[in-house]
């Protein structure tokens, strides 16, 4: 059961009034769904919006698709701070926050709160040295990476991730010189194991792939390999992984584990505050445990409930998860998530490109499905996740 919050259901006591005071720290897709989901709700009271970024809310998936490769410019989201009657503090940081006094502490000074919603996300990973490392988080990564790509330009990517397989894509489409050094032995090793990736192999043909390839720090030339050997860069991507951004957080009296825990309302163990996104460790009744689901999906989807659990009664948010991933002209689809013990089962197409993937727990249930360009197939696996794979098999065969 859970450990945040133990009284599922009806939140009396954490309650805001529908006059309160809310104040959001973030600036995604989160913040403006929560955001307009309380207006909806008839929550009347200020609403105050904290984001260290100069910009209103924004989507980040299309960064590394639309905005990388020239499509987009911009991803901001259809939210309109006067009309919601919301007042927003972009270029200020959340430094802290004093939950007993219901005060966050900011670079500008202390905001007072009714209610705090944490959606904070996540920073990404990066590597030693003084070289210059290029991320992908934020609309301004995306642009500043974006103006260097340019024709012949020796792009290293660190990192063959979700997101090292897209910049690797984009790059490839601005004509440049494509270098990726994963420390696994395939792409994608450590999330989809060594069988499915290996299937990933032949997508990668356009790059210069070094997997079982260790870094040791970004220096001026280039990426530093634990041997000493220097790879050559003219633009260094770094891709890998993100760690929740929870630094502000410490002292707040919120209980903390690789991100805010909460309950399956997205309630913390603070009445009247609420995490949700890259920041939060959500509890699953589904499965027993706390867990990030560090995706689009679940960051929109909390945020209804995040918003109910504020000001009264929410309903659990507890979905299978679902990610998309568009690499190498694919679109990959994944719904579940498969564990250590679980067996896999691969289709391929008549070429004998990778077609699906299957995850069966040692129970003989559905734990996860994989799909390439078949969008039309994910409902179906997401509902069949947890049930007999054997009867899912049978029924999609």
């Amino acid at each position: 059961m859970s450990t945040v919050n133990e009284s599922a259901g009806g939140q009396s006591a954490g309650t805001v009034q529908l006059d309160g005071r809310v104040v959001v720290v973030g600036g995604g897709l989160a913040t403006a769904r929560i955001v307009s989901t309380l207006r909806r709700k008839k929550f009347t009271g200020a609403i105050d919006i904290v984001t260290a970024e100069e910009h209103l809310p924004y989507d980040r998936p299309p960064l590394s698709k639309d905005v990388l490769s020239g499509v987009k410019d911009s991803t901001t989201l259809p939210f309109d701070p006067a009309k919601l009657a919301v007042t927003v503090h972009t270029g200020r940081v959340a430094t802290g926050a004093d939950t007993q006094a219901r005060v966050l502490r900011t670079d500008r000074g202390d905001l007072p709160f009714d209610g705090l919603v944490i959606a904070t996300g996540a920073d990404p990973i990066r590597l030693p040295g003084e070289g210059e490392q290029l991320t992908l988080r934020t609309i301004d990564d995306a642009l500043a990476l974006r103006d260097r790509l340019m024709p012949g330009a020796r792009v290293v990517i660190i990192g063959a991730s979700w997101i090292g397989a897209e910049v690797a894509t984009a790059a490839m489409s601005h004509g440049c010189e494509v270098t990726c050094l994963e420390y696994s032995e395939a792409p994608l090793s450590n999330a989809l194991g060594v069988d499915v990736a290996d299937r990933l192999l032949p997508w990668w043909s356009g790059v210069d792939l070094r997997c079982s390839t260790s870094v040791r720090e970004v220096g001026g030339e280039g990426v530093v390999l634990t041997d000493g050997t220097v790879v050559p860069a003219d633009v260094v991507v770094t891709g890998i992984g993100v760690r929740p951004a929870i630094g502000w957080l410490d002292g707040s009296g919120l209980t903390i584990d690789h991100g805010v825990l909460t309950d399956e309302y997205c309630r913390t163990d603070v009445p009247g505050v609420v995490a949700l996104g890259d920041v939060a460790q959500r509890w699953s009744p589904r499965t027993n445990q706390h867990a990030a689901v560090e995706h689009w999906d679940d960051a929109g989807g909390a945020a209804t409930t995040a918003a109910l659990a504020l000001i009264g009664e929410a309903p659990a948010f507890d979905p299978v998860p679902y990610f998309w991933s568009d690499q190498f002209g694919h679109k990959i689809q994944y719904v579940g998530k498969h564990g250590p013990d679980d067996t896999v089962a691969i289709t391929t197409s008549d070429d004998g490109d990778l077609d699906t993937a299957r995850w069966t727990a040692p129970d003989g249930t559905l734990s996860a499905w994989l799909g390439v360009d078949r969008p039309r197939d994910v409902i179906a696996a997401r509902t069949a996740v947890g049930t007999s794979a054997a009867e899912f098999v049978s029924a999609h065969a």
